[in-house]
């Protein structure tokens, strides 16, 4: 059997162990993606008789927006960031 036991720390309100046997290490990272996993302490995954610390790996993954390379406007983006210049500037 494996699993994942996400530790989540709400700070002064303490903490919580997520664990659900029937999550994937792909819905770990959807949810970590999403937001819905915030402020990770840890990430254990648990199979068999052995323990191992995935966090590092899984935020890491986490982070990489998969973005297919046809779907970017480089030129929306240049004015995007040209607007954003102007705001600043003063007047």
């Amino acid at each position: 059997m494996q699993y994942f036991v996400v530790m989540i720390d709400y700070g002064r309100r303490g903490r919580e162990a997520v664990v659900d046997p029937e999550i994937t290490r792909r819905e770990v990272i959807a949810r970590i993606a999403s937001g819905e996993y915030r402020n990770v302490s840890f990430i254990h995954e648990i199979a068999e008789n052995s323990v191992e610390d995935v966090t590092e790996a899984l935020l890491t993954e986490a982070a990489l927006p998969e973005i297919p390379p046809e779907d970017l406007d480089l030129q929306a983006s240049r004015l995007d960031h040209v607007r954003d210049l102007r705001k600043h500037e003063r007047t």
